[in-house]
């Protein structure tokens, strides 16, 4: 089996602060520090323990690290496992008076996928008790054997803010999915969104606005 790895550089999660269109100016980050904690997990790529979370020192994102998120599909891989997924709810703590979005995400990983094998990586995130947004996908080719990355940024007009003054989990869906299609189906084919060392992160950057005055 050809073993997993991921090279450091491109695939080092950096975070930044987002550039939001002109009819964002007036947002800024709030002062003091946000805190994300994991409070429910579900999912065959996030056994529990295996997914942490961290905040930017500046408010503007927070990174998901997992450390067993990986699909596979051909030689010696079991009939569930071309599919992995996990469902994460976050419980975001933000300074009074001020409210959230995301704005962006980025995914990282790293992908080996045989000639006619293709993978994919489909991801949305709502806060609790409102409506699901549509899940983004993207798509992998074979033969491809490097680190993958793909984002998803939504336009500032259509940004969903957390509502305020309420404490709404925050839900992040994530799914990987490897097809063998017409690859050699001894040849084992895998994609992953996991990291070793943890250096490989998903990023979820925020865009922020006061909240009226009650």
């Amino acid at each position: 089996m050809l073993l997993r790895r991921i090279t450091i550089g491109a695939a080092v999660a950096v975070l930044s602060a987002v550039a939001l269109p002109a009819q964002a100016e007036t947002a800024y980050n709030p002062p003091g520090r946000i805190t994300v904690d994991v409070v429910g997990v579900n999912g065959s790529g996030c056994p529990q323990g295996t997914a942490s979370v961290a905040t930017a020192s500046d408010n503007t994102a927070f990174t998901v690290t997992y450390s067993d998120y990986l699909a596979q599909a051909g030689a010696g891989s079991g009939g569930t496992e071309f599919r992995k997924n996990c469902q994460l709810a976050l419980q975001v703590r933000v300074p009074q008076g001020f409210t959230y979005a995301i704005a962006r995400a980025d995914y990282r990983g790293f992908a080996h996928l045989q000639r006619g094998a293709f993978g994919q990586e489909r991801a949305n995130y709502y806060f609790q008790g409102m409506a699901q947004s549509a899940r983004v996908s993207h798509q992998f080719t074979g033969p491809y054997t490097d680190n993958w990355q793909a984002s998803d940024q939504t336009e500032y007009a259509d940004l969903v803010w957390a509502p305020c003054g309420e404490e709404r989990n925050l839900n992040v869906n994530t799914e990987l999915r490897v097809y063998a299609g017409t690859s050699n189906p001894q040849a084992l084919s895998f994609m992953s969104m996991d990291s070793t060392d943890g250096s490989v992160s998903t990023v979820y950057h925020f865009a922020w606005k006061e909240c009226p005055a009650v």
